[in-house]
């Protein structure tokens, strides 16, 4: 069992490192000279960077990710914190209901902020107010990372919704 809890705890630790990487990391759409995500945009050694405000079209787009993202984020620490504090409160038998619940509240967040920006790229890109071509550019991996990270919260809140609290 000590086995179990550690491997959960490390996915749930993995889970919440990709998730704030993904939000952070300026590589969600990169390209040959430059590096931009639902923050800044960048060249690619970084010494001249842009917010991205509400001059650039499809601000509203990038604003729901953003808020998609860090809610995501919020909810898988705060399942973690449940989940320690049910650890130490609930019955034997009993199972983790109130952490699943926010693990899927988190994967759902994830999986509307990734579904988004795969949905928006194109006219996210397509602004005049970016300094660089963009639109030439592909995927970078903290979008990639936003993906698996739903896999790993979308499967820890499952494992949490299965797992009974035992000896």
């Amino acid at each position: 069992m000590l086995i179990l809890l550690a491997f959960i705890i490390v996915f749930h630790i993995t889970s919440a490192a990709l998730l704030f990487v993904s939000t952070i990391d300026n590589a969600w759409w990169v390209g040959d000279n430059f590096r931009t995500d639902v923050w800044r945009m960048c060249n690619t050694n970084g010494s001249m960077c842009k917010a991205i405000t509400d001059q650039f079209e499809e601000y509203q787009s990038l604003q729901a990710v953003q808020a998609a993202m860090i809610l995501s984020t919020i909810f898988c620490c705060v399942s973690f914190l449940v989940f320690i504090l049910q650890l130490f409160r609930l019955k034997q038998g009993e199972r983790f209901v109130l952490t699943s619940i926010i693990q899927l509240l988190s994967c759902l967040c994830v999986m509307i902020a990734a579904s988004i920006y795969t949905d928006r790229h194109e006219e996210l890109h397509k602004s005049t107010e970016y300094i660089f071509k963009v639109s030439e550019g592909q995927y970078g991996y903290s979008f990639v990372l936003a993906w698996i990270a739903f896999a790993f919260t979308l499967i820890s809140g499952i494992m949490y919704l299965v797992l009974r609290k035992r000896k």
